[in-house]
């Protein structure tokens, strides 16, 4: 991959907070539900209830698809990523304590709902697989496609 590309495609994951992913319900339709997310490198990690419809959903089908666009003004400033990729249950003591950590960091309001002894969370890790990257100010419709 081009150096200025990943720099790029971690720009937009860092600059963001929450995407649209999509998972594929157990009839075959799919289901997309925004959420909050944090980013190591490529990896793009996110929390849900452990009971929600997209643990559900990923326990039955690992394939997901999410989107994330940047804040624009008008559509030629449209700057984002759509990927395709693998998702699995963060289920490594140190994983999930990293992931707790970059969390909390990135969404300090979190620590209200941890100190409420909230419980049943579900961290799910999304590897990439394809990333394409919008940037609209390079012409309308621009994208540049990425395999990892």
């Amino acid at each position: 991959m081009d150096s200025d590309l990943r720099e790029e495609i971690l720009s937009i994951l860092k600059a963001s907070g929450e995407m649209t992913v999509a998972t594929v319900r157990p009839d075959g339709y799919p289901q997309a539900t925004t959420v909050n997310y944090v980013s190591d490198g490529l990896v793009i990690y996110f929390g849900c209830a452990a009971e929600s419809q997209k643990v559900w959903n990923i326990a039955c089908n690992d394939k997901v698809s999410l989107t994330v666009t940047l804040p624009h003004f008008s559509w030629e400033d449209i700057r984002g990523l759509s990927v395709g990729g693998r998702a699995a249950p963060v289920t490594d003591a140190q994983e999930i304590s990293r992931v707790s950590e970059l969390m909390l960091r990135k969404f300090p309001q979190i620590l209200r709902y941890a100190l409420a002894g909230k419980k049943g969370v579900f961290l799910v890790r999304i590897t990439p697989e394809v990333i394409s990257v919008l940037d609209y100010r390079k012409e309308f419709g621009h994208t540049d496609l990425v395999k990892i």
